[in-house]
């Protein structure tokens, strides 16, 4: 298997671009990567986009995209695993550079949200749950990610107040970001006394709806070095499932899926916890993030809330989370989110991240995750 490196980033601001239509946010986010990396071919092109078809009444993107990309006849696949449909893209892309199939391929996500009201868009989202067991009797993701936080509250005395914290953490990081959704800072009391949505999660626990696009550029590291690129080596993949219902699970504050592919992807790399610098993870809900790297084992379980409050977590901290600002701050555009994880990552292993910048990152990790954690995707990556 060939070693696989990234050459290219690309991402425009986040929001609510209502002016731009899901085909001119990618073009123009895939032209940045393009000429970040330095190339004007690629072999094949994958792209993470979770519902189109229900966003903007739109299938068939990959099509439509190589079309206004200028890249047909080259082949394109659209990628979906909901909320990890980008992590999944970079996978593919991955494995199509290790197998020596392709040499250059691009890996993209976009997601094209605000077309449609709210209620259309809880629906869209709510497709990522189980159809038959969660939605039809009326719960949507922030009551299922409620009850996560509940019973991890429950079980480990984790405290509304630490889960305000991540928030604040992520706003903070997401104000040096200009190409968040919102770059601006919160307070723990901010948070406290926002809307309440599902109890205990206020609209400040929640990650927004978002429109933007993240490309990267992928090839062999043989080729990158070639091309001269800072050498940013896909170290480790790892891809897992689990139930996709809450109440199939033995403990709902446990996410095994991403457990199983951060053992995967440690393993491929020849890493541990320790060894990582920096880690972007999917904080869809602030009880997420503290979920999420109790399983990446950053931190023992039930200590992920305790973890955040001490500062562990924090730029400074012993395993900075979501220096980008996380889905929290940076937004969540769902299909583009793990494609965007990658890119604040190789940015920070080059040295590019400006005022959020983690001092000696070598070693990155990447966590994306589809709905309440049904699958899951852990990459890490290494400057050489």
């Amino acid at each position: 298997m060939r070693e696989v490196a990234v050459i290219g980033v690309g991402m425009t601001k986040w929001g609510e671009l209502w002016e731009k239509s899901l085909r001119q946010i990618f073009v123009e986010t895939a032209l940045l990567a393009l000429e970040d990396a330095g190339v004007g071919r690629i072999d094949s092109m994958y792209i993470g986009s979770m519902s189109p078809g229900l966003f903007i009444g739109q299938e068939h993107i990959a099509s439509l995209l190589a079309d206004y990309l200028g890249k047909t006849p080259i082949p394109a696949v659209r990628v979906e695993s909901a909320c990890a449909s980008g992590g999944l893209a970079l996978r593919q892309g991955f494995i199509e550079v290790a197998s020596g199939l392709s040499d250059i391929v691009l890996v993209g996500g976009v997601e094209k949200m605000t077309d449609v009201d709210g209620s259309e868009a809880t629906y869209t989202l709510g497709t990522a749950a189980d159809q038959e067991y969660e939605s039809f009797h009326g719960i949507t993701f922030p009551g299922l990610y409620a009850l996560i936080a509940r019973a991890h509250m429950a079980r480990y005395g984790t405290t509304r107040e630490q889960l305000a914290m991540v928030a604040v953490k992520n706003h903070d990081n997401g104000s040096m970001n200009p190409l968040a959704q919102y770059p601006f800072k919160i307070t723990v009391d901010a948070v406290l006394n926002s809307v309440l949505v599902a109890d205990p999660l206020r609209v400040l626990d929640c990650s927004p709806i978002t429109d933007g696009a993240a490309v990267v550029i992928l090839s062999s590291l043989s080729t990158a070095r070639k091309l001269k690129k800072p050498l940013i080596k896909i170290a480790g993949s790892g891809h897992a499932t689990d139930t996709i219902a809450l109440s199939s699970r033995k403990d709902i504050t446990w996410l095994e899926s991403t457990f199983q592919a951060a053992q995967k992807a440690y393993k491929m790399a020849g890493k541990k916890p320790k060894n990582i610098d920096l880690v972007e993870v999917h904080d869809c809900f602030t009880i997420a993030e503290i979920c999420v790297t109790e399983a990446l084992g950053f931190f023992d379980i039930g200590k992920g809330g305790e973890a955040v409050q001490k500062g562990l977590t924090s730029l400074k901290g012993k395993i900075p989370v979501n220096s980008s600002g996380g889905l929290k701050a940076k937004g969540h555009p769902v299909g583009a989110t793990g494609v965007a994880q990658v890119i604040e990552i190789v940015k920070q292993l080059r040295g590019e991240a400006g005022q959020r910048q983690v001092k000696k990152a070598r070693v990155g990790m990447t966590q994306n995750m589809g709905g309440s954690g049904g699958s899951a995707l852990v990459h890490i990556f290494e400057r050489i």
